[in-house]
């Protein structure tokens, strides 16, 4: 098969064709920025305390059951898990005696039998709430949470498998309708369990979501055109609908209607299917040549320029199949993946690690999730305009060195210096969302057609697993304040030893088939005299 890029450089590199497929493409990783990400809202522990029944106390005693300990830091707050006896209370109460008559300290504690009773200054229910997730059951709130994580896990295994086999564009629809009912039966969970089990199928379908559109987009633009939309576009509106959650959770406290009023906003894409085209780059390697030229002559007619005769000239070929194990099978392409992999996790353990350390902003929690969206911007926007002109592998190299740096020097700042461990901690968030805009088109590019679907999804794996691990590698730093740093930092750092061994992809055509990632010169393969990309056999990647 002689290369696509070759064959269709008569579209051009921008035009009506490209401009829209851009759009409608960015616009599905709205949906994306909304769900998931939820989850910082109806999660939400609000103030608690243990629930009072009415026993005809007097407001003294009903405003002293709560005992008051001292908190980290020396401040003075009211017990949320326990209550004085109740028995005990109403007994002094009944003999007249006033609190301050009485040595509280002496009173047994009881834990509440009765529930809790919940602010609802910012929430009207959340799922804490509902199901009291608090105390002995605060484990509950991460555990939901991590089912999501495990979700994008399955998710990412099984939907490039299924996205090389039937085509890009049905597992891109097939995963908004399923995101859109899984959320939808989410916020009618009439159980924590069920929760959970819904929102790893809300994991799953989001990460088949993003994983098939990222593809997809990748394969039906130009070269100029990719860079844009695998950087600055599917980013960036994803960020758009993170933006945009806050301020509809502001208008909808409560978690159900929340819920199920963002499981409708799935139904505007349903026009998208007459719009969007399939892979014609997919079409031609399961040899479905004329489909494929059905579509790029809609798009040279959109693009206003004339189609050849014959657009693909070489021999219609078997159409092969290929499976994740394919990405395994021979020697160089298994030792870059290895390689993608060991990155994509690195990256992910970072940034959550990061995330998961930063203080909670005091504040308006809306407007602290607005800010958190708005604080990716810049790192997407600076990723386009390097990624156009800068090789792949320094540049992902200097932002993780400045990732893993900002972690190992955050643990060295004294406790005094508040303002300067915030400084460092968004100059680690900068570096590690660089990083990861740049590995996801890096990685794009590394794989050709036939397998690129199933190698995207195995990396996401990693990364999931990588973000599943980053509580944990969190939780060391109960036995050392530094530990934690430590092991993020220098797995960060390392990682870059990694990267230096990838080929370079910085103007060079996408690969079509197995056989030219195999041939890879001076990564992985045994071969060292030539640079990678450099040759492939029958016509390879091209150099410009």
């Amino acid at each position: 098969m002689s290369e696509f890029d070759e064959e269709t450089a008569f579209l051009g590199q921008t035009g009506r064709y490209f401009w829209s497929t851009f759009f409608l493409l960015n616009s599905v990783f709205v949906s994306t920025g909304f769900n998931g990400l939820y989850m910082v809202f109806i999660g939400s522990t609000p103030d608690h305390r243990c629930l009072i029944p009415d026993l005809n106390l007097t407001e003294e005693w009903r405003a002293a059951v709560i005992p008051v300990g001292e908190a980290e830091g020396g401040e003075r707050v009211r017990s949320q898990c326990s209550r004085y006896s109740l028995h005990m209370v109403r007994n002094l109460s009944d003999q007249g005696l006033r609190p301050d008559h009485v040595n509280l300290s002496s009173l047994s504690v009881e834990p509440c039998l009765d529930g809790w009773s919940y602010s609802r200054d910012v929430y009207s229910s959340t799922i804490v709430t509902e199901w009291d997730l608090v105390c002995d059951d605060r484990w509950k709130v991460p555990v939901a949470s991590s089912s999501l994580f495990v979700g994008y896990l399955l998710g990412s295994l099984i939907s490039g498998q299924l996205s090389d086999r039937y085509g890009r564009k049905k597992v891109v629809f097939v995963s908004l309708g399923s995101q859109c009912v899984s959320v939808l039966l989410q916020s009618f969970s009439g159980s924590w369990r069920l929760f959970c089990l819904m929102f790893l199928f809300v994991g799953a379908s989001q990460i088949s979501l993003y994983l098939s559109a990222f593809v997809l987009g990748t394969e039906l633009l130009s070269k100029t055109m990719r860079v844009i939309f695998t950087t600055l576009g599917a980013f960036l509106f994803y960020c758009l609908g993170y933006m945009t959650l806050p301020w509809i959770a502001f208008s909808i406290r409560d978690w159900r209607p929340l819920l199920a009023t963002l499981a409708t906003t799935s139904v505007v894409y349903i026009p998208l299917w007459w719009f969007i085209p399939e892979s014609p780059r997919w079409l031609v390697t399961q040899g479905r040549r004329q489909e494929a030229e059905r579509i790029v002559r809609e798009a040279a007619k959109q693009n206003r320029v004339e189609a050849p005769v014959v657009i693909f000239k070489s021999e219609v070929c078997e159409p092969q199949q290929f499976s994740m194990v394919d990405v395994l099978r021979h020697r160089n392409i298994r030792c870059i993946t290895f390689m993608c992999l060991g990155l994509w996790m690195a990256i992910n353990i970072g940034y959550f690690g990061l995330s998961l350390n930063t203080s909670n902003l005091s504040g308006d929690p809306f407007m602290n999730c607005f800010l958190s969206a708005v604080s990716e911007v810049p790192a997407y926007v600076v990723s386009t305009w390097l990624l156009k002109r800068c090789p792949r592998r320094p540049l992902l190299s200097g932002f993780l060195l400045l990732g893993g740096g900002v972690l190992l020097l955050i643990q060295v700042l004294p406790e005094d210096l508040p303002a300067l461990a915030l400084v460092l901690e968004m100059t680690g968030k900068f570096g590690f969302t660089m990083a990861f805009g740049i590995v996801y088109i890096f990685t794009a590019e590394l794989y050709p057609t036939v397998i690129r679907n199933a190698g995207m999804g195995l990396c996401s794996s990693a990364a999931r697993v990588g973000s599943i691990t980053a509580p944990y590698v969190i939780h060391l730093g109960t036995y050392s304040r530094a530990l934690p740093y430590l092991v993020m930092g220098s797995l960060t750092v390392a990682s870059c030893g990694l990267n230096y061994f990838l080929p370079e992809t910085l103007n060079k055509d996408l690969p079509e088939t197995m056989d030219q990632m195999q041939h890879y010169k001076g990564c992985c393969s045994r071969q060292k005299t030539q640079k990678c990309l450099e040759h492939v056999p029958n016509g390879g990647v091209s150099l410009h």
